[in-house]
């Protein structure tokens, strides 16, 4: 394989390749780091670059996995032993600092792991680094005033998405093989769908927030992106907190149901509202090429839709801004926030209490509602966009459906608040590109603790529209 080849290789294949000698943890490790030396001046995917603890941990890996068997020493930790990933720079890494994003926090170096990352490192994961991000994950473009705007790898005059967008960036340029980011209202599955990978925001309780710079902590998620749906199953099952019968989410792979048999729910309010028909195109011929392989699509409709909006904005306004006045950051230090999460901030001190209580009424009414539609439908999982645009310009406020202008951010945000709301899973996959070549991505949406029926859909998915991963840097 050549380096390029190397680069842009899954997970798996990474881990089939070190258990031959074929290839090492420390030229992988290497290979990433020389990479990221070259592309990271243009993309501005990383803050922080932990090339010497990456060396160090790839030097374990080697000794681990390539000591002989038997001997003392030797240890195979499994499939992420020693293969190079990133973290969002909200997740807590001891010693290596964590900005959030912000001026506020460019010096803090927690004196603990997050959970999250310290199951990763047992299970052998190398950290490259840590990624940037919209300010304090308050926003979907990662247009960061204090590190500069992460560009997408697709078109460099474009946004990857936000606020988990240096994570997305990076993966797709390959620059790491897969890292974790956080969820609020789609910071996942954003920038998976506009930087073309594959991006999950698993249901409530799945994997810790512990040790994450909260946003809201009622509609935070944190979970893994990936160039593949395996990739995303192995960056989740070391952080996946099961239930007392359930098995690895590797183990259930191989339970896989037929593409024949799939039911999936197209809802009818909502999701097709406001879309532009460079999305819908190759959004309706991947779910048409789901139908060709003989899996039913069925209309179906879930009240409460269109109040998810606000009810989101009100609990993530209202718990946002108490955290930052918990934490001593706001308003002591409204001069370090960049504009636009100052301006939010702001809006979060206007929420009454009775607005905020009422929007939680709305949640719980919600949660059963989408539970119950999916139920009597008896479909597997919801099938919709996941964005109605593609990619916007770096600074687009607005961008044009029709005849129409529409806020890019709400936009952005529209059609992934509502699994959110509900505390469900929700996975982004790629479907296609727009005319103009920018990534589209198709979201699944499924009852409380399907994260493994919805990766196995989403594997169908993969395999049944082919989607090319490499972007030309």
């Amino acid at each position: 394989m050549t380096d390029i080849d190397l680069a842009f290789a899954s997970i798996e294949e990474v881990a089939r390749l070190y258990r031959k000698r074929k290839v090492s943890p420390v030229e992988i490790t290497k290979l990433m780091l020389a990479r990221i030396e070259r592309l990271n001046p243009k993309l501005n995917a990383y803050i922080t670059v932990t090339a010497e603890l990456a060396l160090a941990q790839a030097k374990k890996a080697e000794s681990e996995l390539f000591g002989p068997r038997g001997r003392k020493g030797h240890r195979d930790r499994g499939p992420l032993h020693g293969i190079p990933i990133s973290l969002k720079d909200n997740i807590y890494t001891k010693g290596v600092r964590t900005t959030a994003g912000s001026k506020i926090l460019k010096d803090f170096i927690p004196q603990h792991d997050a959970p999250v990352w310290a199951k990763l490192r047992e299970a052998g994961a190398i950290l490259l680094g840590k990624t940037n991000l919209h300010e304090f994950a308050y926003g979907v473009t990662t247009n960061n005033p204090h590190y500069g705007p992460t560009r997408n790898p697709w078109n460099l005059g474009r946004i990857p998405g936000g606020s988990s967008g240096g994570s997305a960036a990076a993966i797709a340029a390959g620059i790491c093989y897969g890292g974790i980011g956080t969820d609020t209202g789609g910071s996942i599955r954003i920038p998976a769908a506009l930087c073309g990978i594959v991006g999950l925001k698993p249901g409530f309780g799945r994997v810790s927030a512990e040790g994450v710079v909260p946003l809201s902590r009622t509609l935070d998620f944190v979970g893994p992106l990936a160039r593949t749906v395996a990739d995303a199953a192995l960056m989740l099952d070391p952080v996946f907190v099961r239930l007392k019968k359930e098995v690895s989410l590797l183990a259930s792979r191989k339970n896989s149901p037929q593409t024949r048999k799939l039911r999936l729910g197209l809802p009818k309010e909502f999701f097709f509202d406001v879309i532009s028909e460079d999305v819908y195109a190759p959004f309706r011929e991947a779910t048409r090429s789901l139908q060709r392989r003989g899996a039913t699509l069925k209309e179906l409709s879930i009240p409460g839709l269109a109040e998810t909006e606000e009810a989101g904005n009100f609990i993530a306004w209202a718990e946002a801004t108490h955290h930052h006045q918990q934490s001593g950051w706001f308003p002591a230090h409204s001069a370090d926030y960049g504009q636009d999460v100052r301006t939010r901030l702001e809006m979060g001190t206007k929420v009454s209490a009775t607005d905020y209580l009422h929007a939680l009424e709305s949640r719980d009414k919600f949660i059963k509602q989408v539970h119950l539609a999916i139920a009597e439908a008896e479909v597997d999982a919801l099938v919709v966009p996941t964005t109605p645009i593609a990619a916007p310009l770096i600074s687009e406020e607005f961008t044009p459906i029709g005849n129409a202008s529409h806020p890019t951010r709400a936009l952005l945000l529209s059609l992934n608040r509502p699994a959110n709301l509900a505390a469900i899973p929700a996975i982004s996959v790629p479907c296609g590109f727009t005319s103009a070549g920018l990534p589209v991505g198709l979201q699944l949406i499924g009852p409380v603790t399907c994260e493994p029926i919805l990766l196995r859909i989403a594997q169908m998915v993969e395999e049944t529209i082919s989607v090319a991963r490499r972007p030309n840097l």
